[in-house]
């Protein structure tokens, strides 16, 4: 939200389900990812600086991975790069090394892998000290929100929440009452500057989620407006 720095990640794959796939995995765990096809394209949005890192594919149309990492890395030397690709040989790792990446992961691979190596080289790039957390308890349809301890508790149950799920909470409560768009939320919770061009299924997940965790008669606290966004009434 608007207290916090959102990390940007910037994720160059050909293939959408893949793509598409990343930037719902990164934006769950509290990033602000963009999509691009083209290692052309990709390269030209990389050499903007904007993001903070740079997760890249080796087979792309347009440039290749390795053409691209070298380019981006001659240009932004700090920027980290995490090599995403089908193949494992000990040469192709080796020329990704080469031409820059700070790190490789091979097809296919865990989500907690990828995630666990996307927060090491943002801590080692010193991205993530620069993130502050909300810490003020609010109360959100009975249950009681601690950001600081990323917990929902009531008399009857206690449950973990993540850090989105947390940002999404606090904009609905803080409209209480009125409609919050899917725009809003993905502007003001995950920090997408065009949140027109996002192809991403993230504020869905969250809801839903969210649903399940704090309400088990579905819609009483989070109402979904058709067409509109989402209404918290308290």
């Amino acid at each position: 939200m608007g207290e916090e720095s959102s990390i940007e990640v910037l994720v160059v794959e050909d293939e959408a389900a893949i793509r598409t796939g990343l930037c719902d995995v990164l934006a769950y765990n509290g990033y602000a990812p963009e999509g691009v096809e083209r290692g052309d394209d990709g390269l030209e949005v990389a050499l903007e600086g904007r993001h903070a890192l740079l997760l890249l594919d080796v087979m792309l149309p347009g440039k290749d991975g390795f053409t691209v990492c070298e380019a981006v890395r001659a240009a932004l030397p700090t920027l980290p790069i995490l090599m995403l690709t089908a193949r494992g040989s000990e040469d192709d790792v080796l020329r990704g090394f080469r031409a820059g990446a700070d790190d490789y992961v091979t097809k296919p691979f865990s989500v907690a892998e990828l995630v666990a190596r996307v927060e090491a080289l943002l801590r080692r790039s010193g991205a993530l000290a620069a993130q502050t957390a909300r810490t003020a308890v609010f109360d959100f349809g009975g249950w009681s929100v601690d950001p600081g301890e990323r917990v929902a508790r009531r008399e009857d149950a206690e449950c973990r929440l993540s850090r989105r799920e947390i940002d999404v909470l606090s904009l609905l409560g803080e409209a209480k009452g009125r409609i919050v768009s899917r725009r809003s939320l993905l502007c003001d919770v995950w920090g997408y500057p065009d949140p027109d061009r996002v192809e991403t299924r993230t504020v869905d997940m969250h809801i839903a989620k969210l649903r399940k965790k704090l309400d088990h008669r579905v819609d009483s606290l989070i109402e979904t407006i058709r067409g509109e966004g989402y209404r918290y009434s308290g």
